[in-house]
């Protein structure tokens, strides 16, 4: 495979990823970003991890000099990582691949064959065994445009339905806009930050583009952080709305439905807290803490009365869970539409 650095006028990748007690996905993720031609550095942040997430990782470095192992006596969380790992990077452009997650072959020719973008993301196949995954299936590599109002709204959910199309996207971004805006991660952030860097982004008038061609393999498991996130993570959440909502220049129509997502946050937030608080002090000091806070009775009620009737049941009933391969995005197979062009 030839690489990129052959040829100094092809902008190069960097790939980052934050990892803590992940020996047993590492290398899958490495192995899937050293095979790509475009990425002339991936750097690995072991973030405080108790097993030897920074052995397995080093197992598969190909010898190209372009694996960089960061190890962090103590955990600092996934945005201080990839703060990290930018830091201490240099290509033009930067990735993010979860520590669980893999490239297919192949991924980012086709991305970057498009211009005019700050932010470009491609398909996404959901899958539950990476080891049976197969080829993708070939779409057109046609790109949009996506608003922030779009990927606000893709960032909201609804109990028992997945999540806007839009939240799972994991973009391309070029390192000149980021360093422009002084953006960065917010280290405060343990959960959402993805979601937080990039509003910020589209907030300063990032372009973002995405494209049908799939190339990332997102690994679908029950035990993912974000199904792990704390009744504080929720919090640190809708407050990093409020503070871009404090901006006075912020259009009407963004800051609409910026409220709707940090409105949306605070309720499960609030939930959250009515239950811990339960569950620490007793009944009469959670109904004490809700009836403090009236507007958000309505929604845990209603929250608790799901929770109840899904516990009847079993539990929760299983939100895409995908039987061998899902793609987020339709798309159109190419051979469907050999007439189709690239915008």
């Amino acid at each position: 495979m030839e690489s990129a650095t052959a040829h100094p006028d092809v902008q190069t990748i960097c790939v980052v990823i934050a990892a803590k007690n992940a020996a047993d996905t590492i290398a899958t993720a490495v192995r899937s970003a050293l095979q790509e031609a475009l990425v002339s550095e991936v750097v690995v942040v072991d973030d405080g991890s108790s097993d030897d997430t920074a052995g397995a990782a080093r197992s598969v470095d190909d010898g190209s000099g372009r694996l960089q192992i960061i190890s962090l006596e103590k955990n600092q969380g996934p945005s201080a990582a990839r703060n990290r790992a930018i830091a201490a990077s240099s290509a033009p452009l930067i990735a993010i691949l979860d520590a669980d997650d893999f490239f297919f072959p192949g991924r980012f020719e086709p991305m970057l064959a498009l211009g005019d973008w700050d932010m470009l993301a491609d398909n996404i196949a959901f899958i539950s065994d990476p080891a049976a995954a197969l080829p993708p299936e070939k779409f057109e590599s046609r790109a949009r445009t996506i608003s922030l109002i779009e990927f606000v709204e893709g960032n909201i959910s609804e109990r028992g339905k997945p999540r806007g199309e839009t939240g799972f996207l994991k973009p391309i971004i070029r390192r000149s806009f980021l360093d422009a805006h002084r953006l960065r991660y917010d280290e405060g952030l343990r959960l959402g930050e993805d979601y937080d860097l990039y509003l910020r982004a589209l907030a300063k008038g990032a372009r973002y583009k995405v494209i049908e061609h799939c190339g990332y393999g997102a690994v679908v498991r029950a035990d993912s952080l974000s199904s792990r996130h704390r009744t504080h993570d929720l919090k640190t959440l809708y407050e990093a709305d409020e503070a871009i909502l404090s901006d006075p220049l912020l259009p009407t129509q963004a800051r609409a439905v910026i409220t709707r997502h940090r409105d949306h946050i605070r309720e499960r937030y609030e939930h959250r807290a009515f239950l811990d608080t339960k569950s620490n002090s007793g009944i009469v000091a959670a109904a004490s803490y809700m009836f403090g806070r009236p507007q958000f009775l309505p929604y845990v009620a209603q929250a608790i009365l799901l929770d109840k009737m899904e516990a009847r049941r079993g539990g929760p009933v299983p939100v895409a869970t995908p039987h061998a391969m899902r793609y987020l995005l339709a798309g159109v197979p190419a051979a469907a539409d050999p007439a189709a062009v690239q915008k």
